[in-house]
């Protein structure tokens, strides 16, 4: 098959400013270059990157993009710009369009036919019936299925559900759950909608003796570009660090510096507020095949790879009390060694379930269906 990848406006392939979108259509087109298929990758363009070059077998295609603006209008019409500016790299020759930005479907539809797998992967925000001459509406979880069909029920014959790869290759075989270290981790944007004041708030019920003997390390950006929720917000966080060792790391760009993070720590903690945002959690599902215990908010997004005393732990974010079910969470997994490693290996079992040869094989099966 000969497959187009077309990526956002806001973040470059290679994920050079993270983007979990960005990160996995990365991973996956090498996955289908490796499958013998003919693949191009268009995408926004960034200094330290060439405007054209090939990465393992995929032709990569760079135009100018955009920093992500405060304004959702202002941030449309950056797509919409940008979705126009990478119509001539389109060839007419394809034989299936993914993409997954706003614009790109109902523009692509009235000047193609090549089929359009759409990427759904945001919670919709009313963009559903915009889509009517896509064939597919890719969703990455449950959660997203039952947000697509709230706002057009018609459009269930068109959806298919496929879960997010891992973005590397199982670290199960070399890795050692026994003599990780007392850290607990978040990764992720520092947005509002994250839950970081509810984690600090919770940190902060925790007995001084786990305080003193754990860490917990905060990776992740604060730029309203790199989507974060500005200086003042991270100011906010600050103002809440109260006894023991509370470690900001800033943004990880290197995704080898973000694994050892992982492979360090013992406890993942996500306890996102997002419920119209939040779609799936790949950071989660990374932590955990690094043998990271998962410690969520209830989110429906999590309840496909993620069981509540099976292979991690959930809190009720909705609660009134939910700062103290999120600090019992965390006290229980700190202070029963035998219950951490016994999640931890359950949690590993993702390697196999996401690997991105895995994933990738049911895209190709799904692109195959629409073109017979």
């Amino acid at each position: 098959m000969r497959i187009i990848i077309l990526q956002g406006a806001f973040f470059p392939v290679p994920p050079l400013l993270g983007g979990a979108v960005e990160k996995m259509w990365f991973r996956l087109g090498q996955e289908f270059a490796l499958a013998g298929h003919n693949v191009i990758q268009i995408s926004r363009r960034h200094p330290e990157l060439k405007n054209l070059e090939v990465i393992c077998g995929v032709q990569h295609i760079r135009i100018s993009g955009y920093e992500t603006p405060a304004s959702m209008p202002h941030l449309k019409w950056c797509d919409l710009c940008y979705t126009l500016r990478a119509m001539p790299h389109i060839k007419g020759n394809a034989d299936i369009i993914v993409t997954n930005t706003f614009w790109a479907p109902p523009v692509l539809s009235l000047f193609s036919k090549i089929p359009i797998y759409v990427d759904v992967a945001r919670m919709p925000k009313g963009q559903m019936r915009l889509y009517v001459g896509a064939s597919r509406l890719r969703a990455n979880s449950a959660a997203v299925v039952s947000a697509i069909l709230r706002e057009w029920p018609a459009a269930a014959p068109k959806i298919r559900m496929i879960p997010n790869p891992l973005p590397f290759n199982s670290p199960a075989l070399g890795l050692d759950i026994a003599h990780k270290s007392p850290t607990v981790l978040y990764a992720g944007r520092l947005h509002e909608e994250k839950g970081l004041m509810l984690l600090l708030k919770a940190w902060s019920r925790l007995p001084a003796k786990l305080a003193a003997e754990w860490k917990l390390q905060i990776a992740g950006s604060w730029q309203v570009a790199m989507g974060g929720s500005g200086q003042a917000f991270f100011n906010k966080l600050h103002s809440l660090i109260g006894k023991g060792h509370i470690e900001f790391t800033g943004f990880v760009q290197d995704p080898s510096d973000l694994n050892s993070l992982y492979k360090k720590a013992s406890i993942f903690v996500y306890p996102s507020l997002a419920e119209s945002g939040e779609t799936f959690g790949l950071s989660a599902l990374e932590a955990m095949a690094w043998g990271c215990v998962p410690v969520v908010s209830s989110m429906d997004c999590f309840k496909d790879f993620i069981h509540s005393d099976i292979n991690g732990l959930v809190f009720d974010h909705r609660a009134s009390h939910a700062i103290e079910l999120l600090a019992e969470c965390l006290m229980s997994l700190m202070r029963h060694d035998k219950k951490r490693k016994k999640l931890a290996a359950a949690a590993m079992q993702v390697g196999a379930t996401h690997s991105a040869p895995a994933i990738a094989r049911e895209f190709l099966k799904d692109f195959e269906s629409i073109l017979l």
